[in-house]
């Protein structure tokens, strides 16, 4: 009877465990364009260790990046901090978060095939809207944890 007792609480422990692996963290992204308008936007974060290094980084607080456009399909601006690489080969999508070359992030509002790591994805907006956001001048990004 005890060993079914612990062998019952072991499975409630890896249960419980695997739950909490699963979960998604997000975080809040906040845009101002050249011309100081304002735009929030949601994002989870992929699930590879740089995107944990990344969020690592967002808990000890807000961060501040100041992105230029490239190619008119990406903003780009430098971390200031180099982040563990987790580079594939992926065709990028409007809303993606990636890290390039471990220093610098980036926020698709269009496609692109390369070597990227992946650090998350803006929900919640079409490609339209993102590209309305992000527009064609620099931008300030705050990339923050999310309250739960």
């Amino acid at each position: 009877m005890k060993r079914l007792f612990f062998l019952l609480v072991a499975l409630m422990c890896v249960t419980a465990a695997c739950a909490n692996s699963s979960q998604e963290e997000e975080m809040n992204i906040t845009v101002t364009n050249s011309e100081g308008k304002t735009n929030s936007l949601n994002a989870i974060l992929a699930k590879n260790k740089s995107a944990e290094a990344f969020y690592a980084l967002l808990k000890k607080g807000a961060l501040t990046v100041n992105m230029e456009d490239y190619a008119s399909f990406e903003k780009v601006g430098s971390l200031g901090i180099s982040l563990p690489r987790t580079d594939t080969q992926i065709t990028t999508e409007a809303g993606d978060i990636i890290l390039y070359q471990g220093n610098q992030i980036t926020i698709y509002y269009d496609t692109n095939r390369w070597n990227f790591t992946r650090l998350g994805k803006i929900t919640g907006v079409t490609k339209d809207q993102l590209r309305e956001i992000l527009g064609s001048e620099s931008v300030t990004v705050v990339f923050a944890c999310a309250s739960k």
